[in-house]
């Protein structure tokens, strides 16, 4: 089982559910349950909105090659705030036999009403994941009939260099996230003055425009597990 421990400056300020009260969390249940803690992974600093987080996605990268069986969470929305998300975890498991545990849920996909309860929830996220689509292709129809211009990559199109940079960035495989810390670290101006670079503004200087269909998902690994 690998434990992941999320937080953001609001979560720590607001709730207290920080890095040390989650592991605590985390290392008792183990303990009491049997469980073998392989390692216990952290994003800190980082929204649960979107699934493209370095940490998550190297335990992610971690279980689906064989390292442990179990994603385990003291809170269900540590690993993600979004039901699109959640179903995409969960499809995710399925496919290369890994399973999620949610402490403060009782949920866990390894048992048959925990995959129950995952099923409901990923529905639920699929139904969510359609009305996006439905809603921002009615946007769309509506700026049409009115004449106006849906604009598109427009702020890509101020630095194409950069747009150049990032999408090979991307192809050599990087998250959003390693190329805004990257870009960070470089200290580069963001394209529209903001104070940093964040996913959201490289996937705009970069020119991506977020899929509007079902399959508007961050791509999770799934290499052959070499061991249950």
């Amino acid at each position: 089982m690998i434990g992941y421990i999320r937080v953001s400056t609001d979560d720590q300020a607001r709730s207290g559910l920080g890095l040390e009260a989650q592991e605590q969390t985390l290392r008792q249940a183990a303990a009491r349950e049997g469980w073998d803690l392989v390692d216990l992974v952290v994003d800190e600093g980082r929204s649960a909105k979107s699934l493209d987080r370095k940490g998550l996605l190297d335990a992610v990268a971690r279980v689906a090659a064989g390292e442990a069986e179990t994603i385990a969470v003291a809170k269900l929305d540590r690993l993600t705030r979004s039901l699109v998300g959640l179903a995409d975890l969960l499809e995710w498991g399925e496919r290369v036999g890994a399973s999620i545990v949610a402490l403060d849920l009782g949920l866990d996909t390894s048992t048959s009403t925990g995959r129950l309860v995952a099923r409901i929830m990923a529905s639920v996220g699929e139904w969510e994941r359609e009305q996006i689509s439905d809603r921002t292709r009615a946007a769309a129809a509506v700026k049409r009939d009115k004449g106006e211009r849906i604009s598109r990559g427009s702020v890509r199109d101020s630095n194409p260099s950069l747009a150049r940079r990032i999408a090979a960035a991307r192809e050599a495989g990087e998250t959003w996230q390693t190329i805004a810390d990257a870009l960070n670290e470089e200290q580069v101006p963001t394209v529209r003055g903001g104070a940093c670079w964040r996913v959201s503004s490289v996937q705009a200087a970069g020119g991506y425009r977020r899929p509007t269909s079902r399959t508007a998902r961050v791509e999770l690994p799934t290499p052959p597990r070499r061991r249950r």
